[in-house]
C-alpha cells in the first residue's frame, strides 16, 4: 500500500483485504507502477478502479523491412535510406492526410 493512494466508498474493509486488492492491481500490469486504487463497496460486491503511472510510448516504425524503435543501431547506409524516404500525400474526402512511405 506504500505510495498508492487508496480511496474507499460505501463501507469499511480490512487492511488485509485492501492489501490483497493492491497486490492484484500490481499483478495485473507488472511493468507499470500502481498509483491509485478506488474501492467502491456495494454490499457483498466490490468495484475496483486502478490507476497506473503514465508509461512513455515508444514509436515503432517499419523502415526498409525492419521494425525499429530508434535508429541508433542502423549503419550509415540504412540511416541514409531513412533520410531519402519520401512523404506521400493521400487525399481523403474529408481531409488531407500525410503518410510516411513504407
Amino acid at each position: 500500500m506504500k505510495n498508492v493512494q487508496i480511496t474507499t466508498k460505501g463501507g469499511i474493509i480490512s487492511d488485509a483485504e485492501i492489501q490483497a486488492y493492491v497486490d492484484r492491481g500490481r499483478a495485473l500490469k507488472p511493468g507499470q507502477k500502481l498509483v491509485a486504487l478506488d474501492i467502491n463497496i456495494d454490499g457483498d460486491y466490490v468495484d475496483l478502479s486502478y490507476e497506473y503511472d503514465n508509461r512513455p510510448f515508444d514509436r515503432i516504425r517499419r523502415i526498409t523491412g525492419y521494425l525499429v524503435g530508434t535508429l541508433d543501431r542502423f549503419n550509415n547506409a540504412k540511416r541514409a535510406e531513412v533520410l531519402d524516404r519520401v512523404t506521400h500525400e493521400v487525399v481523403d474526402d474529408c481531409e488531407d492526410v500525410y503518410v510516411d512511405a513504407v
